[in-house]
């Protein structure tokens, strides 16, 4: 394609930027008209197919700068993935497909929700380590079936943010020769120059971290298709550094931090189009001619995937097939559920549930924040990653919680991550990312309350469940023994659209006496009943037994007590008035047992017996005598 050609193409990505964002009188056009030129170049590399977004040997695309819309949008109007012109004068309003930072599931061809910066970084490094995982499953030398590249658009606030150096950092490690980072060196941030804030050596970092660097010219058409060329033939992940100047093509704007995050303005807009020779009355236009070039993808898509499809039938090995049916057919009915008699810790329990699900799922895959003995995530004989499926994440728990969200969009895997609860701080933004995506993700926290004990207040997590049981679209499993682990699992592997926590004890828990596989489905079930209660005693994990021991010492006082065990407080408030009345009992008293904050509690409860300021160190046991967690203590208290 010529240059002239390629220019006129990168120009209409501009000015449709520009419009974007103008008629929205909101947004961000200097990023998309920077990386215009680029995005003409990327089009004609990219192997991806429009009229099937979901084809599994895809190339991956993701704009870690949410921001830049005006470009994605753009794109995939360009493309044909089903915008039209009318979706994009509609450009972040209300129910419109074009909301101003690209959704998961919202807008066709979007791989994974961005905006808050350097997530997409590690959720590219989480695409290509997905695809590594898979293609060590089942390709052969002579006939892979996955062997598609991940490509990243970053800009200079996307690097600055700590995940992306936890996320790099693994890439290099594992060689990950399947991604490609190009980073959108304008030097240019909200409040001015990148001088102002950051002076290091991007080059050598990367290098540093064991990538492969090339820079080019981000407006030089054959120089940019060079570097992609080259990137695609590393034998290691590949950062290009693009030189590019921000708002390119738009006049007495171009280079200037006023064009990051607010519109151009109506006479700088038809200023920049009559000087590139557009006409500047005209909004929203796309001459034909470029049209055809860019709707090509939908026609050179289709036969990717069918060249794909046809190479799938003429493989050598069965086994190949087989492979990967069961990586994308998981058969949920061969898991071999454990049954639980004795004592034992949660964090224990959960462990060995994860590895009943793992002997049955070959998608089933995750790792530990360097804490897979405490956390016991450690899957049995099966090796480690890429071939095999525990990941050692290092601790880095930011970067693991985004790379496991792009693990769980890639396609056919199961991903978890781990670490402990009070950790769980590290990772907030990407769980965030989880509920609002609808990413069926498993996070494992462990160590859960001030049952930590010696440790300290700095390791005894006490805001952490009120936190996530706040969050919309995410189900926090803290269960009371193993066989409500066992339905925890059970539920959370249902969801296809939500995330999940399993949030475990340190500490053994005593078996409750009732059995308890299916009763907990439904979040909350009373686990003790007596038809003359006159209190609900409820709690969640090893406050169930504490709320066990109470009912003893007030029944002997003569006050009868109803038991709630309330492992998922999220999906239990979800169920009708009716169900929720069936364990809660509106004309008792209802009191909650929580050793952390609880305030959520306050929904269903009159009283609520919580943590109301840090922990400290010393032995579990003291901790809880000394915060007043004892069966005396609390019937002392509500009697």
């Amino acid at each position: 394609m010529g240059n002239e050609m390629r220019q006129k193409m990168a120009d209409t990505i501009r000015f449709l930027a520009a419009d974007m964002v103008q008629a929205a009188a909101s947004g961000h056009p200097g990023a998309p008209m920077g990386l215009a030129d680029i995005a003409v170049i990327l089009s004609e590399h990219l192997r991806h197919n429009p009229k099937h977004s979901s084809w599994l040997n895809r190339d991956r695309l993701v704009f870690s700068g949410g921001h830049a819309t005006g470009l994605i949008y753009a794109l995939y109007y360009l493309w044909g993935y089903g915008l039209e012109l009318e979706d994009l004068k509609a450009f972040r309003q209300l129910d419109s497909k074009t909301p101003g930072h690209p959704e998961y599931g919202h807008t066709n061809g979007v791989e994974i929700t961005t905006g808050p910066l350097g997530q997409g970084v590690a959720n590219g490094v989480g695409f290509a380590m997905a695809a590594k995982f898979i293609a060590a499953q089942v390709n052969t030398p002579t006939a892979p079936v996955i062997d598609h590249k991940v490509y990243v658009l970053c800009g200079d606030g996307d690097l600055e943010e700590g995940i992306s150096y936890e996320a790099c950092s693994i890439a290099g490690h594992h060689k990950l020769d399947n991604l490609i980072l190009i980073y959108d060196s304008n030097r240019i941030t909200i409040e001015g120059s990148t001088d102002l804030s950051i002076s290091e050596d991007i080059r050598g970092r990367f290098i540093a971290q064991e990538w492969e660097v090339i820079e080019t010219d981000g407006h030089d058409y054959d120089a940019i298709d060079a570097a992609f060329c080259k990137a695609k033939q590393a034998t290691k992940p590949v950062l290009i550094i693009a030189h590019t100047t921000i708002a390119k093509g738009a006049g007495s704007l171009e280079g200037s931090a006023h064009s990051h995050g607010a519109p151009l303005g109506e006479a700088v807009i038809a200023q920049a189009k009559k000087a590139a020779g557009f006409d500047p009355e005209k909004t929203f236009y796309v001459s034909d001619d470029v049209l055809a070039r860019f709707r090509c993808a939908i026609e050179q898509g289709d036969l990717y995937e069918r060249e794909w499809k046809h190479s799938l039938k003429t493989l050598p090995l069965a086994e190949q097939n087989e492979a990967l049916d069961a990586l994308l057919h998981p058969d949920m009915s061969r898991i071999a559920w454990p049954l639980f008699d004795t004592a034992d810790a949660t964090r224990s329990t959960n462990g060995k549930v994860m590895n009943a699900i793992a002997r049955a799922l070959p998608g089933f895959l995750g790792g530990s924040a360097d804490l897979s003995p405490s956390n016991k995530t450690h899957l049995e004989d099966m090796g480690t990653f890429p071939k095999g499926r525990n990941i050692h994440f290092g601790i880095r728990e930011h970067a693991m919680a985004s790379i496991t969200n792009a693990m769980a969009l890639y396609g056919p895997l199961l991903p978890f991550s781990a670490t402990f609860f009070v950790f769980s701080d590290y990772m907030k933004p990407a769980v965030r990312i989880a509920a609002l995506s609808g990413i069926q993700q498993f996070f494992i926290w462990t160590h859960d309350s001030i049952g930590v004990g010696e440790d300290g207040p700095t390791h005894q997590p006490i805001e952490q469940l009120s936190q996530f049981r706040a969050l919309p679209n995410f189900y926090v499993w803290r269960p009371a023994d193993g066989n409500e682990n066992v339905a925890a699992w059970q539920k959370a592997l249902e969801m296809k659209r939500s995330p999940s926590a399993f949030v475990a004890s340190r500490q053994s828990l005593p078996l409750l006496p009732k059995a308890v596989r299916g009763s907990a489905l439904q979040g909350g079930y009373l686990i003790s009943e007596d038809e003359n209660a006159v209190i609900t005693l409820m709690a969640s994990g090893s406050e169930v037994s504490l709320a066990l021991e109470t009912r003893t010492l007030l029944e002997a006082k003569g006050v009868a007590v109803n038991v709630a065990s309330i492992p998922c407080f999220d999906l239990f408030v979800e169920q009708d008035q009716g169900y929720i009345d069936t364990i809660i009992l509106p004309h008792i008293k209802a009191v909650a047992i929580e050793a952390a904050r609880g305030m959520e509690w306050y929904k269903l409860a009159d009283e609520v017996v919580a943590m109301e300021h840090f922990g400290a160190s010393a032995p579990a046991k003291e901790l809880f005598e000394k915060f007043g967690f004892t069966p005396e203590c609390i019937a002392e208290r509500i009697s």
